[in-house]
């Protein structure tokens, strides 16, 4: 990727209070800071979901949504989608929509590596071909969003637990289904 990335470290009242080096900032004290998750559809209306490489920190071969990174200083959100998305995932995509603006989540991995962060939800459609980046994913699959979403409720622990999190039931879970909904029509 050639630049060094970071995260933008946040207090409880979301204002910026630094920043720190992604990979050293995840750690089992990992602090609250800016980050952003991504849903990524076909015009079928079908979900991409992605399974973490093992090289991964946190997580590692776990089945989550599309795309999540964290925004640079000075990059909006959906700059970060667009710059994320051609890294991990090799495309493009367009009509990035906020899904869940206001989710926020701290869970710990079982090797004790805390994920702690603001991160708002969009959902987005895919406009090329995934070709994904080894280092970040080891497999994809496009899927059904309500059998996913059963599946979630079932065996929540076969997904990351932001992935269960994000589309739990109510406002995040309704907007996707809307989103998927509109790509249909």
């Amino acid at each position: 990727m050639g630049l060094q990335e970071h995260v933008i470290l946040v207090n409880h009242q979301g204002e910026v209070t630094g920043t720190q080096e992604k990979y050293a900032a995840h750690t089992s004290h990992t602090p609250l800071h800016l980050a952003f998750s991504c849903w990524i559809f076909n015009r079928q209306g079908q979900l991409l979901i992605t399974r973490r490489s093992l090289s991964k920190k946190a997580w590692p071969g776990v089945w989550t949504n599309s795309v999540c990174g964290h925004p640079q200083l000075g990059e909006s959100d959906e700059e970060a989608i667009h710059r994320r998305c051609r890294f991990e995932i090799g495309t493009r995509v367009d009509n990035i929509t906020p899904i869940h603006p206001g989710f926020r989540y701290r869970e710990t991995d079982p090797s004790g590596i805390v994920e702690n962060e603001v991160c708002p939800v969009y959902a987005a459609r895919i406009d090329g071909e995934v070709v994904p980046n080894p280092d970040e994913v080891m497999a994809y699959q496009w899927v059904d969003l309500d059998a996913l979403l059963q599946g979630l409720d079932v065996t929540p622990w076969a997904f990351s637990p932001w992935m269960v999190s994000e589309a739990s039931p109510g406002e995040g879970r309704d907007n996707l289904r809307r989103f998927a909904a509109r790509l249909q029509q």
